[in-house]
């Protein structure tokens, strides 16, 4: 049996039940699929604006666990704002991810800056102070996710408190996924990230999709980079990193110390990743999956609020889906879509396919 720990836990819950674990989940959703796939689940106390509550959670997850004892706690997004959570949870629980030295060393902007300078990695430039020109510069906030937290410093009003600046490149969105496993980076494969922008957060993530083919110089090139920087930040398990590939090259613009949004489009029968954090968690050998065709999934949002979400029917190849009865507002997710194809066009075609079809069903709801 393993905890699991996140804003939303319905892709780690899957990943449990296909290598074969019972999971417990704690999230902030708590959505019918997720509840279908634990063992018991509960809803955390916090919200996607402030994040999880690290007042709150120990009691919470003491509570969920009672007089079980899970073999590991496995934790996915929600905590790189807040690190310290993780070492409040690692008195109690068996924390198999990254320790909150190592998040620390990827997710403060200075810190990552600095790496990548003595690594040789472009990234974007940053600073503390504004721009005197604010055009072509966005503001972040450290530890944010989901795309949510960046927008463009030309925006009126106030920065968010502790944002920084970070000067923007243009380009295509990619993601590579890795097992960080005894101090090298071991390449799962790469997708490629769109946004779907709102008035409010013109960055959210949309959706990506796993491709099948990768130019072989740039993945050498990248491989090197996430090798180096395992090396120097003792990273562990199933990591992502994120780039931004265009006419001026390819930056590195995140790292993510956990399990995240493609782990849908990644996993599989013949090796599930689950299985493979947990063995290069504990410095065993692993075994990279080999996959063929593409995966793409994509979020879909609500486009105005809806007071009382539906009951539906979901179909196949759907997930994250939203609780009967609950209240929406403009911008939340109502639903993971997925998608299966031969070519990574083919994927990203046939899943906005499949929202723009299944958005009806519940936009008639909306007030």
């Amino acid at each position: 049996m393993i905890l699991v720990v996140a804003i939303s836990g319905r892709s780690l819950a899957t990943a449990a039940r296909r290598a074969g674990y019972r999971a417990l989940v704690a999230d902030l959703f708590n959505d019918t699929d997720t509840c279908r796939l634990a063992e018991r689940a509960m809803i955390l106390p916090g919200s996607l604006n402030d994040g999880i509550d690290g007042r709150e959670i120990l009691p919470s997850l003491r509570k969920l666990v009672g007089q079980d004892r899970p073999e590991a706690l496995v934790y996915a997004s929600g905590f790189e704002r807040r690190p310290e959570i993780i070492d409040m949870l690692a008195e109690t629980f068996p924390i198999a991810g990254n320790s909150a030295d190592a998040i620390r060393r990827v997710k403060d902007p200075l810190s990552l800056a600095s790496l990548c300078a003595e690594i040789g990695i472009p990234h974007p430039e940053i600073r503390f102070e504004p721009p005197k020109d604010r055009r072509g510069w966005l503001t972040k906030v450290p530890g944010g996710a989901g795309g949510s937290h960046v927008r463009p410093a030309t925006s009126f009003g106030p920065s968010p408190s502790g944002s920084y600046f970070q000067r923007h490149v243009p380009g295509v969105g990619l993601s590579a996924l890795f097992l960080a496993e005894r101090g090298r980076a071991r390449l799962v494969g790469y997708s490629r990230q769109w946004p779907s922008p709102s008035a409010a957060s013109p960055f959210r993530y949309g959706g990506a999709v796993r491709l099948p083919r990768f130019p072989r110089e740039k993945g050498e090139k990248i491989s090197r980079w996430l090798n180096d920087l395992v090396a120097r930040t003792g990273l562990v398990g199933l990591c992502s990193a994120d780039f931004i590939d265009g006419p001026e090259g390819t930056f590195l613009l995140e790292i993510n110390p956990r399990p995240g949004a493609t782990l849908d489009i990644f996993d599989n029968d013949d090796k599930p990743l689950l299985t493979q954090h947990l063995r290069s968690v504990r410095g065993e050998g692993i075994e990279v999956p080999v996959l063929r065709g593409s995966v793409a999934s994509a979020i879909a949002y609500a486009s105005r609020p809806i007071p009382r979400f539906p009951e539906l029917q979901w179909p196949p190849l759907t997930a994250d889906h939203q609780r009967p009865g609950s209240e929406l507002d403009t911008g939340d997710p109502v639903c993971t879509v997925l998608a299966q194809a031969r070519s990574a066009a083919a994927a990203e075609r046939a899943v906005k396919a499949r929202i723009s079809e299944l958005s009806p069903h519940w936009e008639e709801y909306a007030g």
